[in-house]
């Protein structure tokens, strides 16, 4: 059996790195860039970039040399990748077989779609033929509705899809995706832990890995996580705020039995 993993996800909006809530909040909390030294230095299992910018105008405000001409998703990408030394998953404005490309050829490892994906599904079997199973995530922000499921939002959380979050999980897999990321819009930096309905729903719909997302305030979340069915636990703002999180973290999941990776 395959040891689970404990992922840092870092979310850049417009070039820095932002803390989220309820995906509408974001406060600016850094640059992509001197992150990921820190989690070099941890030796984390795995590294997930999302991009949430809205337009296309990338402004890091530094004068530090590592940081002049980061211009773009793929200068900021080529920037990451010259010092990440584990694999790196990249996500945001894809919309294309070339796009998945040019991240890959940058240094990502894997790509992961949302929006674009439920718009135009076909992209993740023409993105798995060409880079692997392996190579393709797919995200999924669901919010829980009256009657208790889960609905797929797109667009920033703003547009509801009419699809079940188990039901695209499913589909997401028969067409090709090696991978599920799901994330829980209502608990989004919300710190209460996550939507264990939500990820025990998808993980029993799928035969691929489910990472979690969304919710962890504390490290026993992960525990609950891993339980509820998700192959990797996932989190955001509590890599900012904690530090050696990834020690934190593995030791919680070590103490419930959970076999790991050591740090």
């Amino acid at each position: 059996m395959l040891k689970k993993r404990l992922i840092p996800v870092l979310l850049l909006q417009n070039g820095l790195l932002v803390r989220s809530e309820a995906f509408s909040i974001h406060q600016i909390i850094g640059d992509p860039i001197h992150e990921v030294g820190r989690f070099n230095e941890w030796s984390v299992d795995e590294l997930i970039y999302l991009d949430i910018s809205r337009d296309d105008s990338y402004d890091l405000r530094r004068d530090d040399k590592k940081l002049r001409g980061l211009t773009s998703p793929l200068t900021i990408l080529e920037a990451v990748s010259r010092t990440c030394f584990m694999p790196l998953t990249w996500g945001g404005r894809i919309r294309s077989v070339d796009d998945m490309r040019a991240r890959i050829s940058r240094g990502a490892d894997k790509v992961t779609l949302n929006s674009e994906a439920l718009r135009n599904p076909e992209l993740i079997t023409e993105g798995a033929k060409v880079f692997g199973n392996q190579a393709m995530v797919v995200s999924i922000d669901a919010r829980r509705r009256p009657d208790g499921q889960h609905e797929v939002y797109i667009a920033g959380g703003n547009t509801a899809t009419g699809w079940t979050a188990a039901d695209w999980a499913r589909e997401a897999e028969r067409r090709g995706a090696g991978e599920i990321l799901v994330q829980s819009i209502d608990r989004d930096g919300a710190g209460d832990g996550y939507d264990l309905d939500l990820i025990s729903s998808v993980a029993a719909a799928t035969t691929i890995p489910v990472i979690a997302l969304g919710g962890v305030g504390r490290y026993e979340h992960y525990v609950d996580g891993i339980r509820a069915g998700a192959s990797a636990v996932a989190a955001a703002n509590l890599w900012h705020f904690k530090e050696l999180s990834d020690r934190g973290g593995k030791r919680a999941l070590a103490k419930a039995g959970i076999d790991i990776r050591k740090v």
